[in-house]
């Protein structure tokens, strides 16, 4: 979620590996990366943590925004016919029309995990989903404060929008609090590569290394809980 865009905000971006993202209201910048973001749902979220060969994965995500880190989970462990337990974290949810859009004729848009999803959107409090191979939770909650399962994910995937338009999210502190969260190997991959991010990442303890990037990005940031 780096890229700044001069359109309008809700606009419906396509990118050139053909899947979409938005432009958010509140951040005046998309939700996922212009240059592919279905390219860098599966480069720096699915393969990065190694959830692509994970034969249980428990995902944790920083930013649930239009689930296209979801729906590239979903789709991936279906193919591999492997349960998921997948908790994310949203402070400012996107309209359902959005999500919808976005999916359209996208990896994961058919499965009834998803549909689950578009269904209950916008409801009170968090949204659950359940259905065979699936579990999902969406809190709709600020990370700073919200509650973490202890030593439960066997992925982090930090999506927050930038470190420039939500510093929030990448201070010491938050990341210390994310460190917590995963279980002893499990993997926190993030699309950023920032100095001030990868000092976080070692301070909070866990073995940090650069990995190449995505389509339009040099390289993003990986990092292991020992």
């Amino acid at each position: 979620m780096t890229d700044a865009d001069p359109s309008p905000a809700g606009a419906i971006l396509l990118t050139p590996d053909g899947s979409r993202t938005a432009l958010s209201a509140r951040y005046g910048e998309a939700y996922g990366s212009r240059h592919g973001a279905a390219a860098q749902a599966r480069h720096v979220f699915v393969e990065g943590s190694g959830t692509q060969v994970h034969p249980r994965p428990r995902v944790l995500e920083v930013g649930f925004g239009l689930g296209v880190n979801f729906r590239a989970t979903l789709a991936d462990g279906e193919r591999r016919g492997v349960p998921l337990e997948y908790v994310a974290y949203e402070f400012d949810p996107a309209p359902v029309a959005v999500l919808r859009e976005v999916a359209e004729g996208g990896m994961g848009a058919d499965h009834p995990a998803w549909k689950e999803v578009l269904a209950g959107w916008g409801g009170p409090g968090p949204l659950w989903v359940k259905v065979p191979g699936v579990s999902l939770t969406v809190h709709f909650a600020d990370i700073r404060t919200a509650p973490l399962p202890q030593g439960w994910a066997t992925a982090l995937y930090l999506d927050g929008f930038s470190p420039a338009r939500n510093p929030e999210v990448w201070t010491e502190e938050v990341v210390a609090r994310l460190a917590s969260a995963l279980a002893p190997g499990g993997v926190l991959t993030t699309y950023s590569a920032a100095g001030h991010v990868r000092r976080a990442l070692a301070a909070a303890g866990l073995t940090v290394e650069r990995r190449p990037g995505p389509p339009g990005k040099r390289e993003h940031l990986r990092a292991v809980r020992p």
